[in-house]
């Protein structure tokens, strides 16, 4: 039997409660890309959400603070990858302020609509922004998914307790 929650602990909505209690949730891992005007852009994303299987749509959040979000704000393509266990330093990368992201070390090209396209992910998708809809200091973006490969070998990158980790068997 499980016990009863204790709301004597609960505290009021701030930044550091969300932050907290989103620690607790385990995310799969993405980087974002699209073209920018001074070259690719992308960043890490553990917000990626299927939205509809007809037409088929995903979600990202993107803070409107961050450096993709020029980019993410007028482009209208945008690629998706969802990253293996094997790719923690380029989730790191991605996530890290002032990185080189398209560096010698990232493996990637311009996909279909100018897009990069990263290798070694376990998949990727080229989708066309339908709508970008306000949420604070973030954007929620739609998109719908025009190409994508789902081959790529390999099981699942997790963000959980504010690291990124595998599974566990």
């Amino acid at each position: 039997m499980t016990a009863a929650p204790d709301l004597d602990t609960a505290r009021p909505a701030t930044p550091d409660l969300l932050r907290s209690v989103f620690r607790r949730h385990a995310a799969g891992v993405a980087v974002i890309t699209a073209r920018g005007e001074a070259g690719p852009v992308g960043f890490t994303a553990t917000s990626l959400t299927s939205v509809s299987a007809e037409p088929p749509m995903i979600s990202f959040g993107v803070g409107t603070g961050g450096s993709s979000w020029p980019a993410i704000a007028t482009s209208d393509h945008v690629g998706v990858h969802v990253l293996g266990e094997h790719q923690q330093e380029l989730a790191a990368t991605f996530a890290r302020s002032g990185a080189d992201r398209f560096g010698a070390s990232t493996a990637w090209q311009e996909g279909p609509e100018g897009v990069p396209v990263l290798g070694g992910v376990l998949a990727w998708m080229v989708c066309r922004v339908v709508a970008r809809v306000p949420a604070g200091d973030h954007r929620v973006v739609l998109a719908e998914v025009l190409l994508g490969d789902p081959t790529g070998a390999g099981r699942p990158l997790l963000y959980h307790q504010g690291r990124f980790s595998g599974l566990r068997d």
